[in-house]
């Protein structure tokens, strides 16, 4: 196994948390609660309006939360989903990283309560990020936001559904959407991935605990096969919007996200990878505390505003 060679600031906040039990010790309703109630970062940058909104989808009820960066009309939007192992996370304990995201792209970004795993059983997760997209295209008007300029954007489990839904709308033939950025993303279940073994102990996100949200994310209803919960089973990634994919150094599931890149320009789609080294699973939500959490934000945030301001709107020949 390697040793993680870690920034000092991400080695401060893997030292605080190295006694910690692991995920599966504590349990998942420790973890939530932890996750819920950790304090927010210092500064926050300022967002123009914040507004609660409902949409309606397949199992009930979505609660969003829109983030409006500046005032006035026509912004592009990014449908935001929250990181968690689809089993943790909320609007509230992830509205950091929304936060950063609106502020850095100048989007409105729109972030999706979507439903928990074990208690909601899969595709609830899929379902509720599907339907939450389908709204802000369908709504994107009345959000001050231009319906042309739609991008879908997640961290860990968000960057899993952010794949699944850019993979169903082009199979399903739309929404358009312009850009999908993958924070990250748990976007494959290879347990032998080199990354899984190298850093099986690493702060934040352990091998084990890779392991046990899976569980948990399966509810029991066994190994999954749909491109749509694991978007790395996907036999066919042409046709897919550009990429921005973000991965993290000294995390298990580096190279799930990595591979996934490499899969998407080998299918011919623009496809951007930055690995930031120094860093553990999770670093951008604690951009507040993490120079490369922020870094990594400024910079999706502002390769957003270029594919917003350029889009590419090309035909394949036939």
């Amino acid at each position: 196994m390697t040793a993680p060679l870690l920034d000092p600031d991400a080695a401060a906040i893997a030292a605080a948390v190295a006694d910690m039990p692991s995920m599966r010790e504590r349990g998942i309703h420790a973890v939530r609660q932890a996750l819920e109630g950790a304090p927010r970062p210092p500064g926050l940058p300022a967002v123009d309006r914040i507004e609660d909104r409902i949409v309606t989808g397949p199992h009930g009820d979505i609660p969003v939360r829109v983030y409006r960066p500046v005032p006035g009309d026509g912004l592009p939007a990014v449908v935001y989903l929250h990181g968690g192992g689809m089993c943790m996370g909320s609007i509230d304990s992830f509205e950091p990283v929304a936060r950063c995201l609106a502020h850095d792209s100048g989007a409105v970004v729109v972030s999706v309560g979507y439903r928990l795993a074990p208690e909601h059983p899969p595709p609830a997760q899929f379902d509720d990020a599907w339907a939450a997209t389908r709204w802000v295209a369908e709504h994107a008007i009345e959000l001050g936001a231009d319906p042309n300029r739609l991008a879908v954007a997640g961290d860990s489990a968000g960057g899993t559904l952010a794949a699944a839904v850019a993979l169903a709308a082009r199979d399903r033939g739309g929404p358009a959407i312009g850009c999908q950025v993958l924070i990250y993303p748990g976007l494959d279940r290879d347990l032998a991935a080199a990354s899984m073994t190298a850093y099986a102990d690493a702060p934040i996100l352990s091998g084990d605990d890779v392991r046990y949200l899976n569980e948990l994310a399966d509810a029991g209803l066994g190994h999954p096969s749909s491109p749509y919960r694991i978007p790395a089973y996907a036999a066919d990634l042409t046709g897919l919007p550009p990429a921005i994919v973000v991965t993290a150094e000294c995390d298990p599931i580096r190279d799930w996200g990595e591979r996934y890149a490499t899969r998407l320009r080998d299918a011919r789609v623009q496809t951007t990878i930055t690995r930031c080294p120094g860093v553990h699973h999770g670093f951008v939500l604690q951009a507040g505390y993490l120079a490369r959490g922020r870094l990594a934000l400024a910079e999706t945030g502002a390769l957003l505003r270029a594919k917003f301001t350029h889009p590419l709107h090309l035909k394949e020949d036939a």
